[in-house]
């Protein structure tokens, strides 16, 4: 780690620095740590999940690499969350899916109970963190037909609208217990893989249960529901019936979330531009961070141009009281906890960017029509000392304030990670 004398002096001078422009920093400090960012239980795995039974096929989700340390139990899991949140500067957020519940492959999707994942209460408890929840529509027998809750089929609807529903009280109970609202978001892998005849049907089912999973009203202190949409999957890859449009207008009509996911669009379209545009119909929404290359192939977020615009266009909207943001990527060609923390500690990073952009000069000019000077200063910006005070940030908050935290994650992996098998 640098040292503190170090980075103190590095600080105290890009304070100044920014404050020519304009910038507190400690302001811009204070509103970064009052940010949690949900980290998504699913990275340490593989999506792999607890569930004790012969995985199907069904939901197009596939990790791949085969790097030694993949978590093997719940107990694994959260010792490497452990890791990795002490080496991110803030307090954050777990988001876990329904598949890691804890019940000895005893309980199918439909029956599943709060007391199933009470030893995530209680480590979320121990760790002063929040909790989101997802229901999982894949990796089950009866999603290998490739639609759930728009199933045709009236026995494999009913299971999932029931799960579905199970889930929203797991989500509620964790929200209560925490003192933090759970955000249960629902993704569904419906859809077909050639071109189909009737694309209106499997949508009308999706929206009767969607009705029937959101009809049991909870405290919005308790539970947020969000919906999320999709371009293409595996198997779905010219039909989504959960598509963006469908679930935009579900969102509108119901006063729901909705999920944004960096991957879930067409490469060329910037995710960025339809938060102004959703949030003039919507209180809050949901933001998954994720990285496709090429495809929605889930990579590990980096500080990209992307991931900037993103963050940058929460700050300058106002919009970080109406954003819950989470990660979603999962990559098991690297060292997993190294995951969670490079994707974690850019997130951060490109958000403490856009906090230390002179923001309302910038806009002061554009409403002025001075579209000059908002371009020179731009540029400009990008080059005011940055790196000062995020590790000046990491310092305070007692985690490695540069590359340091590698060498951590490295000993964890000779330690912990290589002994299992």
């Amino acid at each position: 780690m640098t040292d503190t004398a170090g980075v103190s002096k590095a600080y105290e001078g890009a304070k100044q620095r920014y404050a020519d422009c304009g910038v507190d920093t400690e302001r811009a400090l204070e509103r970064l740590a009052a940010v949690a960012i949900s980290l998504h239980c699913w990275q340490g795995d593989d999506v792999g999940g607890f569930e004790h039974t012969a995985a199907a096929s069904g939901g197009g989700i596939q990790a791949t690499g085969n790097y030694p340390g993949k978590a093997r139990t719940a107990d694994e899991l959260r010792a490497d969350l452990d890791k990795a949140i002490s080496l991110i500067p803030g307090t954050h957020r777990l988001n876990l899916h329904a598949m890691y519940a804890e019940t000895a492959g005893r309980v199918d999707r439909n029956q599943l109970q709060p007391e199933h994942f009470g030893a995530w209460i209680d480590w979320a408890k121990a760790a002063g963190v929040g909790m989101d929840f997802n229901p999982t529509y894949f990796a089950h027998p009866l999603a290998d037909s490739g639609f759930t809750l728009s199933s045709r089929d009236e026995a494999v609807r009913r299971f999932w609208v029931e799960h579905g529903i199970a889930c929203r009280r797991i989500a509620a109970h964790m929200g209560e217990q925490l003192g933090s609202a759970s955000v249960h978001n629902i993704w569904i892998p419906d859809g077909f893989k050639d071109l189909p005849a009737d694309r209106r049907r499997p949508r009308e089912i999706l929206q009767r249960s969607l009705d029937e999973i959101l009809a049991e009203r909870f405290e919005r202190r308790h539970l947020l529901d969000s919906l999320e949409g999709k371009l293409f999957g595996i198997g779905s890859e010219s039909y989504v019936v959960g598509s963006h449009e469908f679930y935009l207008g579900y969102a509108v009509r119901n006063r729901t979330l909705l999920c944004l996911d960096t991957g879930h669009f067409h490469p060329t379209e910037e995710v960025a531009d339809k938060i102004s545009a959703v949030l003039a119909f919507l209180d809050e929404i949901l933001l998954h961070v994720s990285r496709g290359v090429r495809w929605d192939s889930d990579h590990v977020v980096i500080l990209s141009d992307p991931l900037r615009h993103l963050m940058q266009e929460l700050v300058r909207g106002d919009y970080l009281g109406r954003v819950h943001i989470g990660l979603d990527y999962f990559d098991a060609s690297i060292n997993r906890v190294a995951a969670w923390v490079i994707g974690t500690r850019c997130t951060l990073k490109a958000l403490l960017l856009a906090l230390l952009e002179p923001t309302a000069p910038l806009q002061r000019m554009e409403a002025e029509g001075d579209y000059t000077g908002r371009l020179a200063l731009l540029e400009e910006a990008k080059t005011l000392p940055f790196p000062a005070v995020w590790e000046y940030y990491c310092q305070r908050s007692g985690v490695p304030a540069d590359a340091g935290w590698l060498d951590e994650v490295r000993q964890y992996e000779r330690d912990v990670l290589r002994k299992r098998t």
